[in-house]
């Protein structure tokens, strides 16, 4: 028997950017890990996203005033949020407790934590495929802001008074200043903020977790394609994970399927309350004109950003489940937004996705250790699944190595629902 033979063997469910991660670091430290999926690496919601390593974005929705807003935002045809009516009765428990969240106190304890995670995601990923064929995907970028106005801006004083609290300090750039910046908006762009430091972008997330996944195989990692069916706890300690393909004996396991944990946590006898935020994107394929870095677009909550296959535009968010497939309102109201910032934008042609991204009630990911059972989690990150990767993939690693305090991380306690 030899020493990797002996080394403790994790299993790692799911192949998105938080158990790739995961399985890096584990690696690295001399575990033979497993790394199961039912699909190929990053073929799920860590492909469809802006690919923005946004380490200011720490605010969460729910911030005040949100309860008396939400039903103009659902009614009004150009605000980047719907509805399938027919899911409300099933999501008013998570939305009755979600809003419980949008108050000032609440929003200033998520925001201190989620900097936690994500307030040094271009560190934390540079760390992580720094050296090795991922780092080709990775650019350390700005990330800006864009308003047609500073009464706009300012419209969104108290989001930038949490940023700025959080150690994010915008430059304001007004009039001309604005063209030289991002000649590719129109005119309807006057003002932008913009994050100079601490961020960056993927070119392509997909392909980035692929490259990843190919790192993790170099360092003795095994990938498995099958569908994860539960597992096997004795004396509350796991001893393997079910699969359709057989069970695989472990020491270990990281929980990291985004909204797709859900029903495995619950056999684990833990409630993760959360909704999918079904997350639409567009890709123009050989556009005219394209932003030079990622580019948040205020009046539409989306952001624009360049990629190795065409400019990406991402960000509409609909409530509907998990079932039923793409709406065309939520795409039809991206192309319409895009038109108005770039009016004269070509493009040969365009690739639409719809996925699913996992979102706690108080906006919280869940990391940490479920009872004493071994069963680590690793999802629920809402908006910031690839900014916070890295770094969750790193702190679940150093749990089960011994290396990463657990109190440090009871924020994020996968029980913390439990009553």
């Amino acid at each position: 028997m030899t020493s990797q033979d002996r080394s403790p063997h994790t299993v790692v469910i799911g192949a998105g950017i938080n158990g790739v991660a995961a399985g890096i670091w584990l690696a690295r430290a001399g575990h033979r890990v497993t790394l199961v999926d039912r699909q190929a690496p990053g073929e799920g919601t860590s492909h469809g996203n802006a690919g923005v390593l946004a380490s200011c974005s720490v605010v969460p929705v729910t911030t005040p005033g949100l309860l008396r807003k939400a039903p103009g935002m659902l009614m009004n045809p150009d605000f980047p949020l719907f509805m399938r009516w027919s899911h409300l009765p099933r999501m008013l428990p998570w939305l009755t407790q979600y809003l419980a969240n949008a108050n000032d106190a609440d929003t200033r304890r998520i925001a201190s934590h989620l900097r936690f995670v994500i307030g040094d995601s271009l560190e934390q990923h540079q760390d992580l495929a720094g050296n090795t064929v991922a780092d080709q995907w990775l650019v350390p970028s700005d990330y800006q802001f864009a308003y047609r106005n500073r009464e706009e801006f300012e419209a969104e004083s108290y989001v930038w008074k949490l940023r700025r609290e959080n150690g994010f300090e915008p430059e304001l750039l007004e009039g001309a200043a604005v063209r030289e910046k991002e000649p590719a908006l129109g005119p309807g762009i006057g003002m932008l903020a913009v994050m100079r430091q601490h961020h960056g972008h993927i070119r392509s997330p997909g392909l980035y977790v692929k490259s990843l996944a190919e790192v993790f195989a170099g360092l003795g990692g095994t990938l498995v394609q099958a569908t994860v069916q539960g597992m096997e706890l004795v004396d509350d300690r796991i001893r393997s994970v079910q699969t359709d393909q057989g069970p695989i004996a472990c020491d270990s396991a990281v929980l990291a399927t985004g909204i797709w944990s859900t029903p495995l946590a619950r056999q684990l006898g833990i409630r993760v309350p959360m909704e999918s935020e079904r997350g639409y994107h567009v890709i123009f394929r050989e556009p005219s004109q394209c932003v030079s870095v990622p580019t948040m677009i205020a009046s539409g909550k989306f952001v624009a950003t360049p990629m190795h296959d065409g400019m990406r535009c991402a960000g509409i968010v609909e409530f509907g489940g998990l079932q039923k497939g793409p709406s065309r309102k939520p795409i039809e109201l991206l192309m319409r937004k895009v038109k108005e910032l770039m009016p004269d934008l070509e493009y040969r042609d365009t690739v639409e996705w719809m996925g699913h991204r996992p979102a706690p009630t108080d906006s919280l990911p869940f990391i940490g250790q479920i009872r004493s059972t071994g069963v680590y989690t690793a999802f629920g990150h809402q908006h910031i699944g690839l900014t916070g990767g890295a770094k969750t993939g790193r702190l679940v690693a150093g749990l089960i190595t011994g290396e990463q305090d657990a109190q440090a991380l009871a924020a994020f306690r996968p029980d913390r629902f439990q009553r």
